[in-house]
């Protein structure tokens, strides 16, 4: 857990640790560092990073002037409050109204490199001449870029202080090093001779023997054999806080702790939580504040949703764990097998090199080098993949545990401002362990065959014969299809196959078949050694034949019986967050879709289509400002920072609250009355068999079909922007009303 509870800059342990906007922790002294203020106008050291005076214009100029005044860290009082409101708050308070960076994100930055080894915003220097600007000169942006996300956060009138304290971490960082130094003088030496013994100052992970600091000099000096082992600092007691005990001290330390109070209103407690700002808000935020039109719940109902939505994730990433002990436990007796099985082939080559006389001493050398060869890859296989699990593991043993003191806190507003962040880090952390992630990517067999029959004249060549026999052998038998473990999920398929028991014919691959779909000829979709083989992009309501045959240096062996499988009858999908603009925010498990920015941002869909007819559904949930949002299709490759259909890529319906145009390669088409509003429902009907694509809102069409003689791949495509939120429904069937809405020219 202790990595949980180190400040991505210094390295250490928080020290009056800070939430930014995005999410990420950061200490206070440390965001003084690497806060930055850059005047409009120019692009040097704004004035309120000098010291206060004028000053020499070769000061202001001189590169590498050190930490005095005019350095980020000389003026970390004037960032933090009264030098941020001098710098022409009302200005930036405009601008931060009517930018893309109101939400606390800005553009990447470049960046340097901390001595913890994370990113951090560089100051920018002043051009050669420059002199320093008066104070109050000009207007200045103050910003904060993150060091673990390298998203830039603007900076108010209050400074540093417009940023919410992390209670929660504070706390378990305090009672974290409590247990800590109780734990490290609890551990005593092992080896000493005085009573009572010394308190432990190493511990050997080797020898599993802790050492005072004489008894480590004396009994293990680092030299000898000695010198690879590694010495780490005593571990910490069981009890403890980070020692795999319960920490203790939750209920305590929160039945003392003062109720916090309202950012903006010091007087008042937070009593309700904002929906909308995901942000615990008090009673007067609510009748005078920023929050009264917002969705607001009550606090304590919204943190044992949060509690029961952080256990219930936590849950999978504890069943994970689990599943990776087993795995190492697995992976470690498969070192001890490979270790066996190289010995026992080392001796039965030796034994038969040496029954060759003279003639074989030659060649034994280089047969011994590929065998070990050959040991030290599977082993080095085996130990990267075990590095590699333990320290998943160790990753996520330690998000675990911070997560459990998180849950153990009783500070509702605390747990609220980090609750969805963590619960979003424990949904990746399980998501990591994907399917094969616990499977060893090495066996403990040795595929190397040596035949010692050859006559004398063929010692010279003699070599190993791998995955082969030099005697004749057959055909592989039948392949035998696992129909348990065959199966269909939206337009992909899954077949597993194996051989059959004692079957003896060596098998080098497998080839697997399928037809199109429609009962026409067979083709090869897969040629290899696996036995599990899963097609994406078929089409939907299909029915496809699926055969596989297996191949050996002998020939290729027959076909297995033939499997029919079934795609799925609609499209079941969500919005795609790997294929979406940067300022695209989803949620609802990708199912609704909002944006950042006040311009236009493309989202697709995760489906793709080529035949048959779809149908999908666009709920909006919320319309301010009347925006021109934009539903549709669109390829792969559309433009993702403008409107839908304004390039060749898309095609589309934009709408108003009053009407509807069809839009395409920014060609504007069939003004239509009627337009939506919030609650407002948008059908897209997509007929890839007579090549059209029709619009409708709240179940009646919108003006004649939009597009005509479409071919291709189409994917669901989405533009909007920050006005507009929307909530996508799929799996539909054509509704009646939707069918039997036809115009003559379809």
């Amino acid at each position: 857990m202790e990595e949980e509870l180190k400040c991505p800059v210094c390295g250490s342990l928080f020290r009056e640790p800070i939430i930014l906007p995005c999410s990420h922790n950061v200490c206070l002294p440390c965001a003084r560092t690497i806060a930055v203020q850059t005047p409009e106008s120019e692009q040097h050291l704004p004035p309120l990073l000098h010291p206060r005076g004028p000053a020499p214009p070769a000061a202001a100029a001189a590169p590498g002037a050190g930490a005095g005044p005019g350095t980020a860290a000389g003026s970390a009082a004037c960032l933090d409050s009264e030098c941020a409101a001098g710098g022409g708050g009302d200005h930036a308070d405009k601008l931060s109204l009517h930018s893309e960076t109101d939400s606390g994100y800005g553009s990447y930055t470049p960046s340097l490199k901390s001595p913890n080894g994370v990113r951090v915003l560089p100051l920018v220097p002043a051009p050669p001449g420059a002199a320093a600007a008066p104070r109050g000169a000009g207007p200045a942006s103050s910003s904060l870029t993150c060091p673990q996300c390298h998203r830039s956060a603007s900076l108010d009138q209050r400074g540093l202080r417009g940023f919410q304290r992390n209670r929660l971490l504070e706390a378990i960082v305090q009672r974290y090093q409590q247990g800590r130094a109780a734990a490290a003088a609890a551990a005593k030496c092992q080896l000493c001779d005085r009573s009572p013994p010394e308190p432990a100052a190493v511990l050997c992970e080797q020898c599993e023997v802790l050492y005072c600091a004489a008894c480590q000099l004396r009994c293990h000096p680092a030299r000898g054999p000695f010198a690879k082992h590694r010495l780490a600092p005593p571990p910490a007691h069981p009890g403890a806080p980070g020692g795999g005990g319960d920490g203790g001290g939750g209920k305590g330390a929160g039945g003392g702790r003062k109720l916090p109070t309202c950012a903006e209103h010091d007087l008042e407690n937070y009593s309700m939580y904002c929906v909308s700002c995901r942000s615990p808000v008090c009673y007067q935020c609510l009748e005078e504040g920023k929050h009264s039109k917002h969705d607001v719940k009550a606090l304590g109902a919204m943190w044992k949703q949060h509690k029961a939505q952080l256990s219930q994730a936590l849950n999978g990433v504890s069943d994970k764990a689990k599943e990776a002990k087993e795995f190492l436990v697995q992976l470690k007796n498969l070192l001890q097998q490979i270790q066996e099985n190289g010995l026992d082939y080392e001796a039965c080559l030796v034994a038969q090199c040496d029954a060759l006389v003279d003639a074989l001493t030659r060649q034994k050398a280089k047969l011994l080098t590929k065998v070990t060869k050959e040991r030290e890859h599977k082993l080095k296989v085996v130990w990267d993949q075990i590095n590699h699990c333990t320290l998943k593991l160790r990753q996520s043993t330690g998000l675990m545990e911070y997560c459990l003191e998180v849950i153990k806190e009783n500070d509702p507003s605390g747990f609220l401002q980090i609750s969805d962040a963590l619960i979003k880090r424990v949904q990746v952390s399980q998501e990591q362990w994907v399917k094969g992630a616990l499977e060893p990517k090495v066996s403990a067999e040795f595929d190397l065959t040596l035949d010692s029959e050859p006559l004398l004249q063929s010692i010279h060549q003699l070599d190993f014969i791998q995955m082969k026999c030099r005697v004749p052998v057959s055909v592989p038998p039948v392949p035998l299809l696992q129909l348990e473990k065959c199966c269909t999920r939206n337009n992909s398929v899954t077949l597993a196959w194996r051989m059959p028991p004692l079957s003896h014919n060596p098998v080098e691959g497998y080839i697997l078949e399928l037809d199109d779909g429609d009962g026409g000829q067979f083709r090869e979709v897969y040629v290899g050694k696996e036995t599990l083989c899963t097609i994406d992009g078929l089409h939907f309501n299909s029915t496809y034949n699926a055969r596989v045959k297996a191949f050996n240096s002998s020939g290729v062996g027959p076909y297995s019986k033939t499997v029919i499988l079934q795609t799925s009858d609609v499209a079941w999908f969500t919005f795609d967050p790997s294929s979406a603009h940067r300022d695209i925010v989803l949620s609802n498990d990708n199912q609704t879709a909002t944006c950042n920015s006040y311009d236009d941002r493309v989202v697709l869909g995760t489906a793709a289509f080529s035949k048959g007819v779809h149908y999908w559904e666009l709920h909006v949930d919320r319309y301010d400002n009347h925006p021109d949002p934009a539903f549709g299709i669109a390829r792969i490759n559309v433009v993702k920072d403008m409107m839908l259909g304004k390039d060749d890529k898309a095609w589309a319906m934009y709408v108003d609250n009053n009407r509807s145009w069809f839009m395409h390669c920014n060609s504007h088409t069939n003004r239509t009355e009627g337009g939506v509003s919030k609650g407002a429902t948008v059908g897209v009907l997509l007929d890839l068999n007579k090549h059209n694509l029709t619009f409708y809102i709240n179940g009646q069409q919108q003006g004649p079909p939009a597009f005509e003689n479409i071919e291709g791949v189409f994917m669901p495509a989405l533009s909007l922007n920050r006005n507009v939120q929307v909530t996508l429904h799929t799996g539909l069937e054509v509704p009646q009303c939707v069918k039997q809405t036809k115009l003559p020219n379809n």
